[in-house]
């Protein structure tokens, strides 16, 4: 018992630390799994083999970590999966980056919409959801939010309503896919999901979603960037070409080869039996053998916060499972839904969605997978239904308020950087009920799909 109340301790003062966002987040998360270790690992249940469960360092020498063929990993403790995958993304990414891709992409639409401000709308909230399929959101925000920027300055309109447009899309669209947001990515390295698993059952109400969602944020920002063209009608008609995105022409060429190539291994990789771990790994090592001059600045550049994060994260949520508490808040769940499959689908999704909105999505979705493993085998309600109830209510939850997510942040943090603040009332006023209607159409899916 008083294992149980320490390791609940340092992982709820780990959860505010992270949320107030007064210091990096990796910080509290290391310092929380190194309490867990020390107090309730070594010093209160005296079990060495805990620690070494939780780490879980041997894994990573297993053949089957790398090729697991048909058969499900087994999830226990740090998961090396999605610390590999994401760290091998992040390489390719920062790849793309250097070479202009994100920055040409972006420019190329816009000037096929003809530098239109409404269709630059539509269409860079299109492109968002598009592109967080296949790599994480907030390098998706960190392009398309910078670039919106500029066509707003060049253009005279107000990239605000664009900007928040955008986040949203890219929380939808990291919802269709297991490599999109980063909780998909916990949840299908932990249960054994594959890339098509997510497309067959998420991605089908995502992009359902996102149609609502652009038709939505039409109708509420249409006027108002209408009106903002007509003001800007003697604005210069010199448009940049997106030719001039480019930095390396032979080097961009080859790099959107490595994407589309680690695409198809993510698409694939159920029938070729290689981990997303590996995947990562061919990421990571074409992208480098690519851009072997710039190698070392590549992997300077890398997000190590985010990697030392998630380390920290696991042992946080090691400690809550292997003392049993996320065991008894399963049987909690169980009790009140007594064994209703709508029930439990309902209280999954709507409070990830609520719980999503206020506190970071991705330590969330970590510490509900056990819960929702064990509540598949005390209620008898499907695991798989279960997990796509928590990844869109993560997700999509998100998208609620301006911290609900790493996308939303950054988002912002660059609007804000070139002199546009979005407060949060004035984000909260269209997202909030937006998320709420979109969280509702899931629901509707969710029912009709597996209960």
């Amino acid at each position: 018992m008083l294992s149980q109340i320490v390791a609940l301790v340092i992982f709820v003062l780990m959860f505010i630390a992270i949320t107030t966002g007064k210091v990096a987040r990796y910080i509290p998360a290391l310092i929380g799994g190194a309490l867990t270790i020390l107090f309730v690992f070594l010093l209160i249940e005296k079990n060495p083999s805990a620690v070494t469960n939780t780490l879980n360092f041997g894994q990573i020498a297993q053949a089957k970590f790398w090729f697991p063929g048909h058969e499900a990993l087994e999830s226990r403790g740090v998961n090396w999966q999605t610390i590999f995958f994401i760290a091998g993304m992040m390489v390719m990414v920062e790849g793309l980056g250097d070479v202009g891709f994100f920055r040409w992409l972006c420019l190329f639409v816009a000037r096929l919409v003809k530098y239109k401000v409404v269709p630059i709308l539509v269409s860079f909230m299109l492109l968002s959801g598009f592109l967080a399929m296949f790599i994480d959101s907030i390098t998706v925000l960190l392009f398309l939010a910078t670039v919106t920027i500029q066509l707003a300055k060049m253009l005279k309109f107000d990239p605000v309503p664009v900007i928040i447009a955008e986040i949203f899309a890219a929380n939808i669209g990291g919802s269709a896919t297991m490599s999109g947001d980063p909780p998909n990515i916990i949840i299908g390295t932990a249960l054994g999901y594959t890339f098509t698993d997510f497309l067959d059952n998420t991605g089908v109400i995502a992009w359902i979603c996102m149609i609502l969602a652009v038709v939505l944020f039409y109708f509420l920002f249409r006027k108002a960037l209408v009106r903002s063209q007509q003001d800007s009608s003697q604005a210069s008609r010199v448009y940049p070409d997106p030719k001039e995105a480019v930095t390396n022409k032979p080097l961009f060429f080859i790099n959107v080869g490595i994407f589309l190539i680690v695409i198809i291994l993510l698409v694939t990789h159920a029938q070729t039996g290689i981990s997303v771990a590996t995947i990562g790994f061919i990421a990571a090592a074409l992208s480098l053998i690519a851009g072997y001059k710039s190698a070392r600045h590549i992997i300077r550049k890398l997000d190590w916060q985010t990697l030392l994060f998630f380390f920290g994260l696991f042992i946080c949520v090691g400690g809550l499972e292997e003392t049993g508490v996320l065991k008894t808040l399963a049987t909690y769940i169980g009790n009140i839904a007594s064994g209703n499959t709508i029930i439990v689908l309902t209280i999954i999704l709507w409070i990830s969605a609520f719980a999503s909105a206020v506190v970071d999505n991705i330590p969330f979705a970590a510490t509900m997978i056990p819960v929702i493993v064990s509540l598949s085998g005390t209620t008898g309600v499907s695991l798989h239904s279960q997990a796509w109830a928590l990844a869109l209510g993560t997700d999509i939850g998100g998208n609620g308020t301006p911290i609900g997510a790493s996308a939303n942040v950054v988002g912002i943090a660059i609007a804000e950087k070139e002199g546009y603040r979005i407060s949060w009332g004035k984000y909260c006023k269209y997202a909030l009920p937006a998320m709420i209607f979109i969280i509702g159409v899931c629901w509707v899916y969710l029912i009709l799909r597996y209960a």
